[in-house]
């Protein structure tokens, strides 16, 4: 008993049912993270000047975009689970059974968030900045998933927060052990784990605390908060990912995605120190979208035109009895 108290439990399931409805914690943690996303970027958006709304706006390009980016990183990154014999090609496309990289998520997200800013005409960098801690977070709240899948752990451990894993059973399809119930309770041979999921979650929100801490300090601009954001989570990913267990590919002795936060933590610094040659932040008129209404505008509505207004709240000047008639115009044909 008192082992048991010293470790984490893993739930039973990832998976429930409403009716013929599935609900997977996976894909609820990921809505959730993009709702806190949005709504923190949008209050730091407004808080710098930016209009609001704007980052709503772009949401809707760069959240598509970034699902489809990181299920691309990851069927790319480990084509193994689904193009080699006995497995099923069109399960690349089954997102909600996990598997989203986050890289492929940023990059391709980018694009979205680029065409929709060129449509707002503001700046990407700024909106980057905004948006950057909100990110991170979202990410921590991710890794909830992960729990509920019980996956992405890493190897035993005898330390107080060792996470419990245990077998799951699927009588319909006893190969998709992830939307399988673990019932009695029975732990794998390697429990407890390390909780990496944890561990990154941890993590995440420091470096969400870093970025929001020296963006006031230092009013970072030009994509700079963005950039400490990566750096920082990168430094994070890199020794978290070397303690997790589950397959992956290997350049060189290390796993790819050690590899990838490795190449873009120097990138990041990289660009972090460029971008601090252009000077302060961007002004707050220049985050205001092109299609925001003016400070005189008003809308007018169908059913009485401006003109109309005009000649109502016009006063009437009565006429003169005295007051010479006026002489016809002469037209351009006299």
């Amino acid at each position: 008993m008192s082992a048991y108290l010293a470790t984490i439990p893993s739930p039973d399931r990832g998976v429930w049912h409403l009716g013929p409805i599935p609900l997977r914690a996976y894909a609820l943690c990921i809505i959730a993270g993009i709702i806190v996303a949005i709504w923190w970027g949008e209050r730091r958006w407004a808080a710098r000047g930016g209009t609001k709304g704007t980052v709503i706006d772009v949401a809707v390009f760069a959240v598509p975009f970034g699902l489809v980016g990181g299920r691309l990183y990851h069927v790319i990154t480990d084509p193994e689970l689904y193009f080699t014999e006995g497995k099923n090609p069109w399960n690349a496309f089954a997102i909600w059974d996990g598997g989203l990289g986050i890289w492929g998520a940023i990059a391709l997200g980018a694009v979205g968030a680029l065409i929709a800013c060129r449509r707002k005409g503001i700046p990407l960098p700024a909106m980057a900045d905004a948006i950057a801690p909100g990110i991170v977070v979202a990410q921590a709240i991710g890794r909830i998933g992960n729990y509920f899948n019980q996956e992405l752990y890493g190897a035993h451990t005898d330390l107080p927060w060792g996470l419990e894993v245990y077998q799951r059973f699927n009588p319909e399809d006893p190969d998709n052990l992830l939307n399988g119930v673990a019932t009695g309770h029975i732990p794998l041979p390697e429990s407890p784990v390390h909780p990496t999921f944890l561990y990154e979650l941890i993590w995440n929100l420091l470096v969400a605390l870093l970025v929001v801490w020296a963006d006031r300090k230092f009013k970072l601009g030009h994509g700079r908060a963005f950039a400490l954001y990566v750096a920082g989570y990168t430094v994070g990913r890199g020794w978290i990912e070397m303690m997790r267990t589950d397959t992956a590919n290997h350049i060189l002795g290390l796993r790819v995605n050690v590899w990838t936060s490795i190449l873009l933590f120097v990138a990041a610094v990289v660009y972090f120190v460029l971008a601090g040659k252009r000077g302060p932040r961007e002004l707050p008129e220049t985050l205001v979208s092109k299609d925001a209404p003016g400070p005189d505008e008003t809308p007018v509505t169908a059913e009485e035109p401006e003109h109309a207004k005009v000649t109502a709240d016009a006063p009437e000047t009565p006429a003169s009895e005295d007051a010479p008639a006026e002489e016809p115009k002469k037209t351009g044909d006299s």
